[in-house]
């Protein structure tokens, strides 16, 4: 604008002016000289088996097909990105600002990009990514892939789990507070709910995992808000899982969010099911009092028993020979285990002991001279809590005994003599005293190892019930790699979308390395190979992770030797002989492995 001031940015010298200096690009490898000699060196680690399980699941053909299309003047396509981040989270699990750098370490190739791409995989570049992969990942994509991974790999969809954890997030995410619509789609609310976690003060989001029975494949996920109820989950995934098989010919296995009229209902029309009967119900209450006043009536009969590697006995399975039916007309199995019986008594005496402290630090506060307990109902609500807290309101009597505490005044002021006279001042103190209720305790003892099932199937044996419900620590497992060997938490994005797009890279992430150790283990199987020296010290493994094969192959490196214009030599690091071993059971060849 003529005549008027000049900015004070525009007045001052160039010289004078913040210099920011660039950022250098991201050069694949390392890279050391001497005169006439060039060596690059560049990181393989375990990306050579990783991605032949990528091609096999032709995860990048079904992100192009169901992911929304690139812009012609995309410099990157979105199918490649998304597998990058993919193999990250598998074997490193960067934020996304630093994938770039880490990818910049390996060779090229092993990410299908050529050289000059690798400087392309920043932050902004990946969150466009993930938001396009929010906008299309829904069942159609889940299940498109899911469907080609049961017939490449054969598994089977006879019996499903299902189950839920919760994903917890630092910060305060109030953009994400409530649930709402982004590009189309619904984004969750970030919120606080239930946490599995036990970390009540962070906000969440729901993680809702299925597998197969079949080496506990991931075959759905879905993500909700994090005060959504599980129990409110089931109904919507068990008609995906019947698209998914093609009808409702399969058992579905779950815990005892299941056990609600209405999910029970719902799926009994067409389906089978097995869950744990939830201590609320009429029925368990009836049974533990049959339990408790006739214990010679209930009538146990030995289904199996569970050894260790040596062969010694840790657990007894028991069945009631009577068979009972719910208020709602399902089976009603009454189970014992003796290894159940022992953990309840050792967590009862755990309670009841850190109960006992508590009481006595108690105690020691009512009779402290400056203490703030002057009133019965404080002193009693102070126990009730306390005993509601231990869980052990029924093995514990606590009562409360009152007691005057005196003290003299001077009726005057002045100075004491011996004609002074003194007034009595008493106020009540409370004193406390507990002793352990025998009956409790020996009725609490009857009920160690007990569980009730619950099942609409009348084909199945007491023993086959019981033992598809414990193979439900197979999704326990899989969480338990979502949160150790993957860190899903802290997540280090604040858009909502982006996140939801990140929780589907995570059900990918699953998906590969239970293919990865279901192939492994297969092999293993056929070729009669009980274990592999996988562990510190060479110690045999009988049932290889992919975290502990991944770190097997994590020193492998390539190396190109560029002396003047001779042609580049390409020299990777020996395989050991357990290297070897394992790249020849998943189906690869040792000479070519990383080249």
């Amino acid at each position: 604008m003529s005549g008027g001031k000049k900015s004070r940015s525009s007045s001052r010298p160039d010289s004078a002016r913040r210099q920011v200096p660039a950022a250098e690009p991201l050069e694949p490898g390392q890279q050391a000289q001497a005169p006439g000699v060039t060596l690059r060196s560049f990181q393989v680690g375990a990306l050579p088996l990783i991605n032949q399980l990528l091609e096999r699941l032709r995860l990048e053909e079904f992100f192009r097909e169901y992911l929304p299309a690139d812009d012609p003047r995309c410099q990157f396509p979105t199918a490649q990105a998304l597998l990058v981040l993919v193999r990250n989270v598998l074997m490193s699990r960067e934020p996304v600002y630093a994938v770039g750098a880490w990818a910049a370490r390996f060779a090229p190739d092993l990410f299908n990009l050529w050289d000059d791409q690798v400087a392309l995989l920043h932050d902004d570049r990946l969150g466009r990514c993930l938001t396009r992969l929010f906008r299309g990942t829904g069942p159609e994509l889940i299940l498109a892939v899911v469907r080609h991974v049961i017939a490449e790999y054969q598994i089977s969809l006879d019996e499903l789990h299902n189950d839920s954890t919760t994903v917890s997030f630092y910060g305060a995410y109030q953009e994400a507070s409530e649930e709402g619509q982004r590009l189309g789609r619904a984004t969750h609310a970030i919120t606080w709910g239930y946490s599995k976690d036990r970390r009540p003060d962070l906000k969440q989001l729901l993680y809702t995992l299925t597998v197969s029975h079949d080496g506990g494949v991931p075959v759905y996920f879905t993500s909700h808000s994090g005060n959504v109820v599980d129990d409110k989950t089931h109904c919507a995934t068990w008609d995906l899982l019947c698209q998914l098989v093609g009808g409702p010919d399969f058992l579905y296995v779950a815990d005892c969010k299941l056990a609600s009229e209405e999910n029970l209902r719902y799926i009994a029309r067409t389906g089978r099911f097995v869950t744990v009967m939830p201590r609320t119900h009429g029925e368990d209450e009836k049974f533990r009092k049959r339990l408790r006043q006739a214990p010679q009536a209930i009538r146990w009969e030995p289904l199996y028993e569970v050894t260790d590697e040596a062969g010694e006995v840790t657990d007894r399975l028991f069945v009631c020979a009577d068979e009972w039916l719910s208020s709602q007309g399902y089976r009603l199995l009454w189970y014992r285990s003796t290894r159940k019986a022992e953990l309840d008594q050792a967590t009862r005496a755990r309670r009841v002991q850190r109960a006992l402290a508590a009481l006595t630090e108690l105690r020691e506060r009512l009779l402290s001279p400056r203490t703030r307990f002057r009133e019965r109902g404080k002193v009693q609500q102070a126990v009730d809590n306390l005993l509601a807290e231990c869980e052990v309101e029924s093995l514990v009597r606590v009562p409360i005994e009152e007691r005057e505490d005196a003290k003299y005044r001077q009726a005057q002021p002045g100075r004491p003599s011996k004609h002074t006279k003194y007034k009595k001042e008493t106020r009540p103190r409370y004193h406390l005293s507990w002793e352990l209720d025998a009956v409790a305790f020996a009725n609490a003892e009857r009920e160690d190892g007990i569980f009730p099932l619950l099942t609409n199937d009348r084909q199945l044996t007491a023993e086959e019930v019981l033992r598809a419900y414990k193979r439900q620590p197979i999704i326990e497992k899989r969480f338990s790699q979502l949160k150790t060997d993957f860190a899903v938490a802290p997540v280090y994005l604040k858009d909502v979308g982006r996140i939801q797009g990140l929780l589907a890279i995570y059900f990918f992430v699953l998906l590969v390395q239970t293919l990865l150790e279901r192939e492994l283990r297969q092999a293993m199987a056929r070729k009669g190979i009980p274990a592999l020296p996988l562990y510190p010290e060479g110690r045999p493994c009988s049932r290889p992770t992919t975290a502990r094969v991944i770190e097997a192959f994590e020193p492998i490196q390539r190396h190109l030797l560029i002396a003047g214009d001779d042609e580049p030599q390409c020299l990777v690091t020996e395989l050991t002989t357990l290297q070897r071993q394992i790249i020849k059971l998943l189906g690869l060849s040792p000479a070519d492995y990383g080249r």
